[in-house]
């Protein structure tokens, strides 16, 4: 049983959909006061560069809930600083996810322990491996759109492999509203 003691660093506690999905009520009264989310494929498809309406919308009401919300993601400064500003939440770029680096970041700036924050994402092997290595929430969402990155295109082949171990250990695939995943194919 030890061989697979990995996989209880990538089951995520949570599955979603969309972050549009997420229980929010259900977080605070968790202590859930920080949400760290991915940027690509988890709040807009991968380098999208606007705030669609629905999200804008998502933000204010975390916002008005009294969360915190941040941005983690591995892209670059100028991607992740443009997204940033225009929504109006802080960021860290560049976080080097699954390491540690980027979510203590995110942690001190808002003086918060792992365990009141959670950590959105649609990754298994960068959002929610790093989220749980340090003891936070996590959150995985299914990839917005089916275009992104090379190198996360590769990543995904493992993880396919990953995720049907982890629906064999009780992990259930969401339902997926077709309304809302127009981009993929």
């Amino acid at each position: 049983m030890r061989s697979l003691a990995w996989l209880s660093r990538l089951m995520p506690d949570e599955y979603v959909a969309s972050i549009y999905d997420i229980d929010l009520d259900a977080l605070w009264r968790r202590g859930i006061r920080l949400i760290l989310t991915d940027l690509d494929n988890t709040l807009v498809p991968w380098n999208h560069p606007d705030v669609p309406t629905e999200l804008a919308a998502w933000l204010r009401d975390v916002n008005a809930r009294g969360f915190h919300v941040c941005i983690l993601s591995n892209n670059g400064e100028d991607r992740v600083g443009a997204f940033s500003k225009l929504c109006g939440i802080p960021a860290v770029s560049a976080a080097g996810k699954p390491k540690s680096r980027g979510f203590l970041q995110a942690l001190r700036r808002f003086e918060m322990p792992p365990e009141a924050a959670a950590m959105i994402g649609d990754q298994l092997f960068t959002d929610i491996q790093g989220a749980k290595r340090l003891g936070m929430y996590a959150i995985l969402v299914l990839p917005q759109h089916s275009v992104e990155w090379w190198g996360t295109k590769i990543s995904r082949m493992a993880e396919r492999v990953v995720l049907r171990r982890l629906e064999a250990r009780g992990l259930r695939r969401p339902q997926v509203d077709s309304d809302r995943r127009r981009g993929n194919d």
